[in-house]
């Protein structure tokens, strides 16, 4: 493990000298989530996201940008779901709230130096395994999420103002069964390089 860890810093530290300028920070900013699938709510709901960033330059236009952020996704139950699903007829149910640790690994590019265009995977691990749709149930959901993003950056000196879209690409439904459930939100949110 040590070894690994020994790899990455050198492979890290390796690309940051040898590009144009690295810039580093925290970030936080606002979740508009929702699940898509059948027994949820079509509204988007508040939730947050803080964490932090590492801005790579290769050259005035290109660069790579990975974060990592704590995301809270907070969804509602659709009035009808225990009708969708029948076995949740005699539940408590409660609406849930997903914790993910998030890694993006996003590709930068600046046509001009106040603006960024930013797309690239998103890895999420379900942090509260333990929480279920249902109260003294099964786990509803899986321990891990993977998502597209695509948004766009405003530069202004230090400061990074940003929106993105997040369209979640897996099942993330873990009750046998069950039609599909996805991720979906927009993102918005500052960062500071430092």
């Amino acid at each position: 493990m040590n070894k690994y860890l020994i790899i990455g810093i050198v492979s890290f530290l390796s690309l940051s000298a040898s590009a144009q300028g690295v810039k580093f920070g925290p970030k936080l900013g606002a979740n508009m989530g929702k699940i898509d699938g059948k027994g949820f709510d079509e509204n988007y709901s508040l939730g947050y996201h803080v964490g932090g960033f590492v801005q790579i330059n290769i050259n005035k236009k290109w660069g790579i940008q990975p974060e990592v952020l704590w995301n809270q996704i907070n969804t509602d139950t659709a009035s009808d779901i225990r009708f969708v699903y029948q076995n949740l007829q005699n539940q408590n149910l409660k609406n849930p709230q997903l914790n993910y640790l998030s890694i993006p690994i996003l590709l930068n590019y600046s046509p001009v130096k106040l603006v960024t265009f930013q797309a690239g995977p998103q890895f999420g691990i379900l942090l509260n395994k333990n929480d279920n749709l249902v109260q003294n149930g099964e786990n509803a959901f899986k321990n891990g999420d993977f998502s597209l993003l695509g948004g766009v950056q405003l530069n202004l000196l230090k400061l990074r103002v940003y929106g993105r879209y997040v369209i979640g690409l897996n099942n993330i439904s873990d009750v046998s069964n069950t039609d599909k459930w996805r991720n979906q939100g927009l993102q918005v949110g500052l960062g500071l390089a430092l």
